[in-house]
């Protein structure tokens, strides 16, 4: 442990701003004496208290209430004052200093601000949780969605770090039979055929797979996707912007190039957070800001996970029109990766009537039927909102979303690629297994390292600088 993390540390608690409440947090070893030359009195655990908090002059700063919370029953796992005062900035930063005063006075030695997320990794660091647990703390505070908060909640209280305690004890005591196996070639019995190693690690690859699938899921729901309407000027994108997100967000004029700037809006489709961006038409610009706002809009499409390639049915017969879609459509397929997904959406049903024939990048579908893959079509009116679930229906399977079942648990882009990880060295593990005569030495290294990259997940086994990425992303006195 590094020294630091021997420092009592302090800082304001609540979210900057004004507020009823506000939380001034302490936490550090033997706070008693801090407790009585700070506030006078001893304070009964876990007790509120209600009293003055005063100044060096003896004069109250604002009265409130103060809880202290011996080791180990706290939340960093060390001694934690929490002072709860009106919310007011001055209030609470006057509260702060008292702290940091009182302490240098010799109270509390070496008393310092907290940096960001310090006590949490307190928390981990003091086995109070481990790291899939305390990154689900700013998981939750940051959730965007109720889907979010709540998968993010059922990860602090340990279901995710549950499934890979499973599957870390499974491995490890396939690895035990391998070892043992290693550690007695001359023996006669065969461990690993009499204790059907090849079935534990099939049964260990089929457990992987779904905590790998729910994990994806969790992954999902925590970062959602990058969505870009792309499109001709007047094609209706502002529209579409506005009839998704529920709300008058981006100026809708029939002007061309009224869009010059981005227009991003978070929504949620069944809990699922899209991050929808309106952006400029794509033509010939008009005039140098046009040009700048042209050049963003490819800068956007060029980092979209799905791109919304926007249609008007009101000009679908006309030459130059088409002409105008292909060559989008063109400078599309150059840009994108092919793993990008674009939905054709063809938007003014409401004024083309009914479907007819037309030529060009892309022909209008018969109906309002679900789509989802690469190249498949909508047809909506985004002013009247037919053919909006459809489109909806189509982001949610582009997204890879198969609905969210009981106890799912949020999960992040490091997890997902530990699990990978794992189930690269299982893969490489049951190919030697499978050979006539399995080098039991490249066996066992293929399940070690599939156990650290498990490790990983939870905080058993890391890096100090992983550690500080980590942390270093939480709030001031979180």
């Amino acid at each position: 442990m590094l020294a630091r993390h021997h420092d009592p540390i302090a800082a304001i608690a609540t979210a900057p701003g004004r507020g009823a409440v506000g939380i001034v947090r302490v936490s550090g070893r033997a706070l008693g004496p801090f407790v009585q030359a700070l506030l006078g009195r001893a304070l009964t655990p876990r007790h509120a208290h209600y009293l003055p908090f005063a100044d060096a002059a003896g004069q109250p700063i604002d009265h409130g209430l103060a809880l202290y919370f011996p080791a180990p029953h706290s939340y960093t796992g060390e001694d934690v004052l929490e002072l709860q005062a009106h919310g007011g900035p001055v209030v609470l930063q006057l509260l702060l200093a008292r702290c940091l005063q009182v302490a240098a006075a010799g109270a509390l030695p070496g008393l310092r601000l907290a940096e960001p997320g310090e006590f949490t990794e307190r928390a981990f660091l003091n086995d109070k949780l481990d790291l899939a647990q305390a990154e689900a703390v700013a998981d939750l505070i940051d959730a965007s969605t109720e889907a979010a908060a709540r998968s993010a909640a059922r990860s602090l209280a340990g279901a995710f770090s549950g499934e890979v305690h499973a599957l870390r004890d499974a491995l490890v005591h396939l690895r035990m039979l391998v070892e043992a196996t290693l550690d007695f070639p001359e023996e006669e019995i065969d461990f690993l055929r009499q204790a059907d190693a090849a079935g534990q690690l099939a049964g260990l690859q089929e457990r992987l797979a779904g905590v790998l699938g729910r994990a994806r899921q969790g992954a999902l729901l925590r970062e959602g996707i990058r969505v870009v309407i792309a499109g001709q000027p007047n094609a209706g994108k502002s529209s579409l912007l506005n009839a998704l997100a529920g709300a008058e967000l981006a100026i809708v004029t029939p002007i061309a190039g009224t869009t010059r700037d981005k227009v991003q809006q978070t929504i949620q489709i069944e809990g699922v957070p899209l991050h929808v961006i309106d952006t400029a038409g794509l033509r010939q610009a008009q005039d140098e800001v046009e040009r700048i706002g042209i050049e963003r809009a490819w800068e956007e499409i060029a980092s979209a996970d799905a791109v919304l390639f926007l249609h008007d049915l009101t000009r679908a017969d006309a030459p130059e029109y088409i002409a105008a879609d292909q060559d989008i459509a063109t400078t599309l397929a150059q840009k994108l990766p092919a793993s990008v997904p674009v939905i054709d959406v063809w938007n003014k049903s409401d004024a083309a009537g009914e479907p007819g024939e037309a030529g060009g990048a892309g022909q209008p579908p018969a109906g309002d039927g679900a789509a989802g893959a690469a190249g498949s079509a909508v047809r909506l009116s985004a002013r009247t909102g037919q053919g909006l679930d459809a489109l909806r229906r189509a982001l949610l399977q582009i997204a890879g979303w198969q609905g969210a079942p009981e106890g799912l648990y949020l999960a992040r882009a490091r997890h997902l690629q530990a699990l990978r990880a794992v189930d690269g060295h299982l893969m490489e593990a049951a190919a030697q297994l499978a050979g006539p005569r399995p080098a039991l030495d490249l066996l066992a290294e293929e399940l070690r390292l599939a156990q650290n990259a498990l490790n990983t997940i939870t905080g058993e086994f890391g890096a100090d600088d992983l550690l500080g990425v980590i942390f270093s992303r939480f709030c001031i006195g979180k």
